[in-house]
């Protein structure tokens, strides 16, 4: 098994209350994710809350409903600048076609709107 020694993403600056997919298992090639980081970067905030979701081939992740609930991994509240690792003792492992690793921001507290950046460790299938 050959790994590409590429990035598996950018930054990924995520706005309160959405969610979005920052990685994706394509052609059967394995995604091994080793580390999520969080950072609040919104000005002004209390609190901003980060969440990691697993979600399967042919599932959608959800609002802030149930069903987002049933794939969240890693939760966490962060302080305005404040930065958390998510490191599993072994990776994630995104293995089949169209399984994806979702981040998103909950509901916050404070006054301005805030987002929370996220970026991934790890590698991929080459």
């Amino acid at each position: 098994m050959a790994l590409d020694g590429g990035k598996i993403s950018n930054v990924c600056r995520v706005a309160a209350g959405t969610t979005v997919a920052i990685a994706t298992c394509s052609s059967s090639k394995k995604v091994y994710i080793k580390s999520v980081l969080c950072h609040a970067s919104g000005v002004g905030i209390a609190t901003a809350v980060a969440h990691v979701y697993f979600v399967p081939n042919g599932e959608a992740v959800g609002d802030f409903s149930e069903r987002g609930y049933e794939h969240r991994i890693f939760s966490a509240d962060l302080a305005e600048g404040e930065t958390v690792m998510f490191e599993p003792s072994y990776p994630l492992v995104l293995s089949t076609t169209g399984d994806k690793l979702f981040v998103g921001t909950g509901e916050f507290i404070g006054l301005a709107a805030t987002h929370v950046n996220f970026m991934l460790n790890g590698d991929q299938e080459a």
